[in-house]
């Protein structure tokens, strides 16, 4: 660092004004530092230096401190962006961190060089107007989709939650905190933390449903969002356990990790940011990589969507007419799935129109997905998350002004304090960590034992999970048919509300909610019975014509007195071709499999 003899009061930063390249950074950089830097280009200010060469103005930018000393190159332009907020790190980086000035000094003569060749995709990553993101706007509108995804899922549960888990349920809530009591002891407070330690009624699952509404209403409305966030993270975690088999599909795990991240943003916006981005990464990129590591052949031949639309838990009326695509068509849509979650997912930490690319092509299958399949809240949370690759410049562009201008009248710079930036910036480390160890697991087989002690300490609370949808793509439909008879030879069925039934009934939308007992059905059919202990019982309320149960159904053949049989039986359904379809109107074609559980009366 050289010095000069005039003062300033601040510092300037000189650089070529006839180079595009540079003009197009400088005017970010001023952007970013506002009135705590100068700037001039060195065809105006030169001679008023003349201890430095015009082949070093050429050569390279030239950092003039208050004091009169000289920085150029690289730790010119870390000194500059020290004078950014939340920039000071790379002068930090660049004094203390082993062998990066030597790199960062190195590569800067090699981008100068290539100045005229960089300008234009600068210009395409970058946008011709570049200004230093902000995300206040991204961040309102996120907390608004969080609090509308937490009401659906809330709702949904909640009209359900009786004949699930309710005294006279499926699985009661009280027999499963017994037994976990009794087997974990004080232990079960911790590896199962759910509120309903305090109570197990029917009562106390009915408050917690609807207090999780109300609370999802006061997020939206935008009243006491941290504590909102807070409590709503606690009260799905409680029935994320409370739901025994009912619960624990990776879309409640990730609402639950994405709820706990927006928690973090509101706290402090460009941590928060971050993580949720590197939760969609991991989202996407292991559904990716798990359909490739679990050597199925339907994925690695490419004619994996010659059966997915097919042999979805719960199609849509759509999904019938895209199991009819050419079969090229279904091919090429396999290939763009491997694209849009194995190499998109990298977008995500390049420049932000690369990073765009990723939201929209992810945006895009999640649309696909939506409209053939009802996957509950699912498409609308992962939609969601796509808001956080953008940033409030590109959504003024899209949305309308009367949009923005209100929604910028709500908004406000989210300052932590020390304390908070210590707390978040620990957590966000815990969280990256432990995210990496569990990728690597699932390429490697293995993981650390300190990696592994961590999560499994945290593991609890639903904070990492790992995530992987279709790894292993069914190529069948069984479904199991329930029937009940009053004499052992006569018998009617029952009728579910949306899974397949009625081959003549067509495939309902049910988005966003989720018929979790409809979802269980699909499961259980791909196995035996002895692997669904829950069947038995479901079997057993149908005996005792529980109304809580038989509310979930579509189709009550015995509304005024309980059979006094009942049965299931294993159907293979497929769809009916076209020509069948006009034929006969029916959308299903199934075949008898055999028995899926034998006739039994009540207390046998």
């Amino acid at each position: 660092m050289q010095t000069t003899n005039a003062l300033r009061r601040q510092p300037l930063l000189i650089y070529d004004g006839d180079c595009g390249f540079c003009v197009y950074w400088v005017r970010y950089w001023q952007r970013l530092t506002g009135d705590r830097v100068t700037y001039a280009p060195y065809q105006e200010v030169a001679a008023q230096y003349p201890e430095i060469p015009l082949a070093a103005f050429q050569r390279a930018v030239q950092y003039i401190a208050p004091d009169g000393k000289i920085a150029s190159g690289a730790e010119a332009a870390f000194l500059t962006l020290s004078h950014a907020n939340g920039k000071g790190f790379w002068l930090t980086l660049y004094r203390h961190l082993p062998s990066f000035a030597a790199i960062a000094e190195r590569m800067y003569p090699i981008v100068a060089s290539h100045r005229s060749a960089l300008y234009r995709p600068s210009l395409w990553l970058w946008g011709r107007d570049y200004e230093p993101p902000r995300f206040e706007l991204i961040s309102w509108l996120f907390l608004r989709a969080i609090g509308l995804i937490y009401l659906v899922a809330f709702v949904s549960f909640g009209v359900q939650a009786l004949g699930l888990i309710g005294s006279h349920g499926i699985l009661p809530l009280s027999e499963f905190a017994g037994a976990a009591r009794s087997q974990l002891g004080l232990a079960s407070y911790w590896q199962v933390p759910m509120v309903f330690w305090l109570d197990q009624s029917d009562f106390a699952i009915r408050a917690t449903c609807w207090a999780g509404a109300a609370l999802s209403l006061l997020l939206i409305f935008n009243v006491l969002p941290r504590l909102s966030l807070f409590f709503l993270y606690t009260l799905y975690l409680s029935l994320f356990y409370a739901g025994q088999t009912f619960m624990g599909f990776q879309w409640d795990a990730l609402l639950l990790e994405s709820g706990f991240l927006a928690l973090v943003l509101s706290m402090a916006t460009r941590p928060g940011i971050w993580l949720l981005r590197w939760l969609l990464f991991r989202f996407m990129f292991l559904s990716g990589a798990v359909k490739l590591l679990s050597a199925d052949p339907t994925w690695a031949n490419l004619s994996a969507l010659a059966y997915y639309f097919q042999t979805a838990p719960l199609p849509t009326p759509l999904a019938w007419y895209a199991h009819h695509l050419p079969q090229a068509v279904l091919t090429a849509s396999t290939v763009a799935t491997f694209v849009i979650e194995l190499a998109l997912p990298f977008l995500i930490f390049f420049p932000r129109r690369l990073r765009f690319i990723a939201a929209c092509g992810t945006l895009f299958l999640q649309v696909v997905i939506l409209l053939t399949g009802n996957y509950a809240f699912f498409n609308l949370l992962t939609m969601a998350l796509c808001l956080v690759l953008f940033d409030d410049a590109a959504l003024r562009k899209v949305l309308p002004a009367r949009v923005t201008g209100f929604v910028q009248h709500q908004v406000r710079d989210v300052n932590p304090g020390k304390i908070v930036s210590y707390v978040v910036a620990a957590f966000a480390l815990l969280i990256v960590l432990i995210g990496l160890a569990q990728l690597d697991a699932v390429f490697s087989g293995r993981i650390s034992a300190p990696a592994a002690w961590v999560n499994e300490q945290i593991a609890p609370l639903r904070l990492v999970n790992t995530y992987g949808l279709f790894a292993v793509m069914t190529t069948t439909l069984p479904e199991i048919i329930v029937e009940g008879s009053d004499d052992g030879v006569h018998w009617r069925e029952y009728g579910f509300k949306y899974k397949p039934g009625d081959v003549m009934r067509r495939p309902r939308w049910n988005f966003p909610h989720q018929p979790r007992l409809d979802w269980q059905m699909w499961f259980a059919a791909l196995g035996t019975a002895s692997e669904s202990p829950w069947f038995s019982l479901f079997l057993q309320r149908l005996l005792e014509n529980s109304p809580e149960v038989t509310a979930l159904l579509g189709v009550n053949p015995f509304p005024h007195k309980p059979p006094l049989y009942v049965r299931a039986l294993l159907y293979d359904y497929r769809y009916s071709s076209p020509e069948e379809k006009r034929t006969t109107g029916a959308w299903w074609v199934r075949q008898p499999e055999g028995i899926y559980y034998p006739a039994i009366a009540l207390g046998s």
